[in-house]
C-alpha cells in the first residue's frame, strides 16, 4: 500500500522521459541538475522524493529507455529464423531508430556514459555491463545458428560475434554525428557481404531501407 501523503503534483512518466532525453542528449555527467528539473518541470526535493539521487534516476531513465526503444535487438535475435536474419534485422532496425526525429540521434546506452568522471564510474560500468549483455546474446545466436545449421560449424562465432558487435556500435556514433540512414544501410550492406560464404540457411527476408522497424 502507498504511504499516506500529499499526492504528487506531476506525471511521474513524462517527468522520467524528459529526464531520459536530457540524459541522452548531454550524458550523465553533462546533464545538471538545473537542466534535468527543468525538463521535468519539478524542483529539486521533488525529483529526491520521486526518483532519489541523480544516478538512481539515470538508471531508471536507462530501463526506461530500453524498455521503449531497445527491443529492436532482443526481438531481432530472438524471433527472427535464421543467424544471418537476425543480425540484419538488429543492425537495420537500430539504425532506423537511431536516425528517427523526435529524440536525440543514436543509442542512449552508447552514447550516456562515454567519458565519466572517476567519481561516476559506476555509472560506466552500469552501461558498460549493459552493452556486454548484447554482446553476450549476440555470441548465444550465433552459436545456436551453428547448431541450426545456417552457420557452419567451423565459423569462429566469437570473432564473428565481435566483428557484428563492433558495426553494431559503431552505426550510433555514425548517427550522432549525422550520418544519414542512408549511409547507415550502405554500412550494413557491406558488413553483411562479409557473412560466411558456407553458412547456409535461407535468404534474409530483413525489408530495405523503406521499411519501418517493427513495434518495440
Amino acid at each position: 500500500m502507498s504511504p499516506r501523503g500529499r499526492p504528487r503534483a506531476f506525471d511521474r512518466e513524462h517527468a522520467l522521459t524528459q529526464a531520459m532525453l536530457v540524459f541522452w542528449e548531454r550524458g550523465y555527467d553533462g546533464a545538471s541538475l538545473a537542466e534535468l528539473t527543468e525538463a521535468m518541470g519539478i524542483k529539486p526535493p521533488s525529483l529526491y522524493a520521486a526518483f532519489g539521487d541523480k544516478e538512481t534516476l539515470f538508471r531508471e531513465a536507462i530501463e526506461h529507455y530500453q524498455s521503449v526503444y531497445g527491443q529492436y535487438t532482443m526481438r531481432a535475435l530472438t524471433e527472427e529464423s535464421t543467424a544471418r536474419a537476425a543480425v540484419e534485422a538488429m543492425l537495420r532496425d537500430n539504425a532506423r531508430a537511431y536516425v528517427e526525429p523526435g529524440h536525440p540521434k543514436g543509442c542512449m546506452v552508447v552514447l550516456a556514459a562515454t567519458n565519466c568522471t572517476q567519481a561516476n564510474a559506476s555509472v560506466w560500468e552500469f552501461l558498460a555491463a549493459s552493452r556486454d549483455n548484447v554482446r553476450r546474446q549476440l555470441r548465444e545466436r550465433l552459436r545456436r545458428g551453428v547448431e541450426d545449421g545456417d552457420l557452419a560449424a567451423t565459423v569462429d562465432t566469437d570473432a564473428l560475434s565481435a566483428l557484428y558487435a563492433t558495426v553494431f556500435y559503431g552505426l550510433t556514433m555514425q548517427a550522432r554525428d549525422g550520418v544519414s540512414l542512408d549511409s547507415l544501410m550502405t554500412v550494413i550492406d557491406l558488413a553483411l557481404s562479409l557473412w560466411p560464404e558456407n553458412g547456409g540457411g535461407a535468404a534474409s527476408t530483413v525489408d530495405t531501407v523503406d521499411t519501418a522497424p517493427s513495434a518495440p
